[in-house]
């Protein structure tokens, strides 16, 4: 069963910058954080920015560090949008926000994540594909609490402080991911709906070859809900796209690269056998929440 859609370093977008980001665009880039990319949103030497997720523990500095030789020392973002609660997306998000002090940003569906009212539902170490699986059960699932800066993403797809860009659900990664659009130059910030590496893989996580994959199969608790929102994102044609793992990619070949997988998803994305395959995990039976 094929499990990825290799592609070339040509499709890779981005120059790296000084202050450690790879800029994709002149108000765009991202940073990465060991295994997980951060995303900043602004154009260098203003004030105003936003940070998209926050990730693993242990990189509040590194985060810092960059916001500070982008936009200024002491300059704060205007917000913190996450695009779920997983451990690799929010593992410095309380430092970050307590001493920012400013809100955090989430679909409602993922608040018992980031309030301290719930745990995930636990990792899938049996769906295969290399060490990172494995290791998946000793991975984080905690909530953490952001409660008193925690706000709800606006009903009517707007994302605050990020003018021209909307939010869109796209579940089965997680039950409250979303990922943010841009329509004027069509950039897609996708979180973990697909990733640009084989995240399974310790290897190719450090290596970073550039391939297509659907979402990290250990933490998919929904892979119905997880074809749907590929679906839905591959019908924007993106020009840009970056995600929660891997390198940011742009162009034709990328397009159809996504193109593919929303159609062949189950042949690419799903595992042959998997504990959420059968039994997915969802808010509105209870089960998304431990």
């Amino acid at each position: 069963m094929a499990q990825q859609i290799p592609m070339t370093q040509s499709d890779i977008a981005g120059e790296p910058q000084d202050d450690g980001t790879i800029e994709v665009a002149p108000d765009l880039a991202y940073l990465r954080l060991a295994i997980v990319n951060a995303v900043f949103f602004g154009v260098p030497g203003e004030r105003h920015w936003v940070l998209v997720d926050t990730g693993v523990i242990g990189m509040a500095g590194r985060i810092r560090r960059a916001a500070a030789e982008r936009f200024g020392a002491d300059v704060p973002p205007a917000a913190i949008v996450l695009t779920h609660g997983h451990f690799d997306h929010v593992g410095t998000l309380e430092d970050l926000a307590r001493g920012w002090d400013v809100p955090v940003y989430a679909h409602p569906l993922e608040r018992p994540y980031l309030d301290g009212s719930a745990s995930y539902p636990p990792p899938d170490p049996t769906v295969g594909g290399g060490l990172t699986a494995l290791l998946s059960p000793l991975f984080p699932r905690s909530p953490v609490n952001v409660g008193e800066r925690l706000r709800v993403l606006p009903e009517d797809g707007s994302v605050p402080e990020m003018p021209g860009w909307r939010w869109l659900h796209t579940p089965g990664h997680s039950v409250g991911q979303v990922s943010l659009w841009r329509e004027a130059d069509r950039a897609l910030i996708a979180g973990d709906a697909f990733v640009t590496t084989a995240q399974e893989s310790a290897y190719a996580a450090v290596t970073q070859e550039p391939e297509l994959h659907g979402p990290p199969k250990y933490f998919t608790h929904d892979w119905q809900a997880a074809r749907d929102s590929v679906r839905l994102l591959a019908q924007l044609e993106p020009e840009l796209v970056i995600t929660g793992h891997g390198r940011a990619m742009h162009g034709s070949a990328m397009r159809e690269a996504l193109q593919t997988l929303a159609r062949d998803f189950d042949r690419i994305a799903v595992p042959e056998h998997g504990r959420f395959i059968d039994a997915p995990q969802r808010a509105e039976d209870g089960s998304a929440y431990c």
